[in-house]
Order: C-alpha cells, then structure tokens, then sequence
C-alpha cells in the first residue's frame, strides 16, 4: 500500500514538472516577437544587430539632421555616436531636433527603418531608456525641479 502511494506522487510530480516545462515553452513562443529590446547608437555601434531584427533605438535628435518630406530621414545620437533612422509617417507633433526619442523598427541597408515613432511629451519627461543610454555617456542632464 505505502509502495503504491509513493508512485502515485512520483507520477504527479512528474506530471507537473512536464505541464510546467509545456506552459514556460508556450509563453516564451508567446513573446518571440513581442519582446522589443532597447539600443543606444553605441551599442549598435560595438554589436551590430542582423538585419530584420526589431528592436528600439533611443537618443537624441540631432541638431540639423532632420529631412522633411513623405519619408522623414533624421539621425539619433547619444552624444558619441550617431545612425540614421528614416519613417514614413506621420510623427508625433512634440517630435524636434535635439529632443529625445525612441523609434521601434529593424535595420535595412545600413538605416534604421522606424515602423514607429515616440517622442517626449513634455518639457522634464525623458524616456528611462533614454536617459539611462544618456547618463552611461555621462552626458545627461536632469531637468530642475
């Protein structure tokens, strides 16, 4: 009888280590492509991602750099390097030269295409990505208050 109740659990251990091993796999296949990881131009600079692989670039607009037009062309930079980015679309009306930014997309010929385009909402915001790329560079500056 205790032989028969030691199985019994041994096989509902093993059951549940299989059903939690399934149900990891089945989230991780869930967010192949929903997790978008974040890169400054430096990063891309020392590892350069394949092309086709989403993922967002953050920095700052740089001053000059932006070419209006059906497709804006424009260049990100973190004060050590920089990478062209162009989108077509419609951005966002906060969006300007000098001000951070975070663009989603892929790199293709050497430009990163945005498929989207996200820009500060007011005068103190920052994106914490941005910020964060920014102070590794020892060039961000906090706004007062």
């Amino acid at each position: 009888m205790a032989g028969l109740k030691k199985k019994r659990r041994i096989q509902l251990i093993v059951i549940g280590a299989v059903l939690l091993a399934a149900a990891t796999a089945l989230v991780g296949y869930g967010f192949r492509d929903g997790i978008e990881l974040f890169k400054s131009p430096t990063q891309i600079a020392e590892a350069m991602p394949e092309e086709g692989d989403r993922f967002r670039l953050g920095g700052l607009v740089k001053e000059g750099s932006w070419e209006r037009g059906d497709v804006h062309r424009f260049t990100i930079t973190d004060m050590n390097e920089d990478f062209p980015v162009q989108f077509a679309g419609i951005v966002p009306d906060l969006f300007r030269e000098g001000q951070g930014t975070i663009v989603t997309g892929s790199i293709e010929g050497g430009i990163f295409v945005a498929t989207e385009v996200l820009a500060k909402h007011d005068e103190a915001y920052m994106p914490k990505e941005v910020a964060d790329a920014l102070k590794e560079q020892g060039v961000f500056q906090p706004a007062d208050g």
